[in-house]
């Protein structure tokens, strides 16, 4: 049975969560696939913690935590101090590289993705920095179809703001396509 288990993290605002929200859901409701998301956040507004776990597997998950992530998305330096530590040795790390300018040494898979200057000077729109890096999540794994997440984005993000979002989440797929995986 294969499992993958994602840690995405950044600071409160960035959409994190919400991420991790779309992504569960792509795999439950339209590739029927099983899965677990979980999250924490800090009691700031904006800018403490944030992070969720999802777990996407092909049977039952006996576990609901994620203790040593296969991928770690990275949106801030923030998540970086937090969890690049438990990342599993082989582990894959995805960082917005405009707000982490440098991985941290010893992690040999690194996708740089410079989703906040997409977002800002390409989209328009800060807040579909997560979008891209959920877009470049999918290219460099393919853990869930995209027809899946592009339907789970179209449920979560607001009334009219679908194109949008689909938009940046193309631009993160197209970012993260040499990097393959």
């Amino acid at each position: 049975m294969a499992q993958t288990d994602i840690n995405i993290a950044g600071l409160g605002g960035q959409g994190s969560i919400l991420a991790g929200v779309i992504l569960g859901t792509a795999a439950v409701t339209y590739d029927k696939k099983f899965a677990v998301q979980t999250q924490a956040y800090s009691s700031e507004l904006r800018g403490g913690f944030a992070a969720t776990w999802v777990i996407v597997s092909d049977g039952p998950v006996n576990f609901p935590r994620v203790t040593t992530p296969d991928i770690l998305v990275a949106q801030a330096q923030d998540a970086i101090n937090r969890f690049a530590k438990v990342l599993k040795p082989k582990g894959l790390l995805i960082i917005d590289s405009d707000m982490i300018p440098e991985p941290p040494t010893g992690i040999e898979r690194v996708i740089r993705v410079p989703a906040t200057s997409i977002a800002r000077n390409e989209l328009k729109a800060p807040v579909v920095a997560n979008m891209i890096m959920l877009g470049a999540l999918w290219q460099a794994t393919g853990i869930v179809s995209r027809e899946a997440l592009e339907k789970a984005i179209a449920d979560f993000v607001p009334r009219g703001k679908s194109k949008l979002n689909l938009e940046a989440f193309d631009w993160g797929a197209r970012v993260a396509e040499k990097y393959k995986v």
